[in-house]
């Protein structure tokens, strides 16, 4: 049987040990690996958008950033959490309302977060007479980092993982039914988080911030595609199972995703040639 610290490689699977929920703990108490993920990504994000504000055109400046990071954290927290009851289990949390508030038991959804960032950044660029779009472009240049540590941080939790399968490096999930499965947290890790993360850097390298928009649809658009791809993998919520025995939650919310995307891919906008005042 694995330990704690064992990862034991049989002929069928790679078996997973159970390993700490808490990256750093303190008699019972300290922070868990999603909320780690959560700090991580978002300091980085915080941290690369400080640098942004160096370029001559950017439309951002620091102080913009420093309450950017404010209001992108309510987002996430206020609709991460919100979505996942909406979407994912609204049964139990009308059965349990109390249980809504219980945030550190887990229930995040991403796509809830999306909307709640959304929204955010629509009320902090209201307020600081910036255009809507120069922000989520710069907001969607980071949101890969915590898709990345995010998504490690489901793998090292043993949740979310895929169905049973048969390839070389399925693994045994503790406290799941025994089976191999597809590690689909890793796949959404390397997709949604580095390949996505890495075509948004290049293209921010190559000027895409000059069109507003653009950033965002790529986001979206890549985003929605990698989540619909490998929910052909990924176990389906068990209280919710498949729609029409075919599709997933994860795939009807990303469908929204890619068409928005693509709009914002395809329109046609004006060059922005000068910065403006900051």
């Amino acid at each position: 049987m694995a330990t704690q610290s064992d990862i034991i490689i049989t002929q069928g699977a790679i078996i997973l040990p159970e390993f700490n929920r808490f990256a750093i703990e303190f008699s019972g108490f300290g922070i868990r690996w999603y909320a780690l993920a959560y700090i991580v990504g978002l300091l980085a994000g915080y941290a690369l958008l400080r640098q942004e504000t160096k370029h001559p055109h950017s439309q951002l400046s620091t102080l913009h950033v420093d309450s950017l990071l404010n209001y992108v954290l309510i987002g996430i927290i206020i609709g991460g959490r919100l979505g996942y009851i909406l979407f994912y289990n609204s049964a139990y949390y009308l059965a349990h309302p109390a249980a809504i508030f219980r945030i550190w038991e887990g229930g995040m959804a991403f796509h809830g977060a999306l909307l709640g960032i959304i929204i955010s950044v629509y009320t902090m660029a209201r307020r600081h007479h910036l255009p809507f779009l120069a922000v989520t472009d710069r907001i969607a240049l980071v949101v890969p980092i915590g898709l990345f540590f995010g998504r490690l941080s489901n793998f090292i939790n043993g949740e979310l993982y895929g169905r049973v399968t048969t390839v070389p490096w399925a693994m045994v999930f503790p406290h799941s039914d025994g089976q191999p499965r597809h590690p689909s947290q890793l796949y959404e890790a390397g997709l949604e988080g580095l390949c996505l993360g890495l075509a948004m850097l290049l293209l921010w390298r190559r000027g895409w911030l000059a069109r507003p928009g653009r950033l965002s649809g790529v986001l979206l658009c890549g985003y929605g595609v990698a989540r619909s791809l490998i929910e052909t993998v990924r176990q389906p919520d068990q209280q919710l199972g498949l729609f029409f025995d075919s599709f997933s939650m994860g795939q009807v919310l990303s469908l929204p995703m890619i068409f928005i995307g693509a709009y914002l891919l395809l329109r046609k906008s004006p060059k922005r040639t000068t910065p403006i005042s900051r």
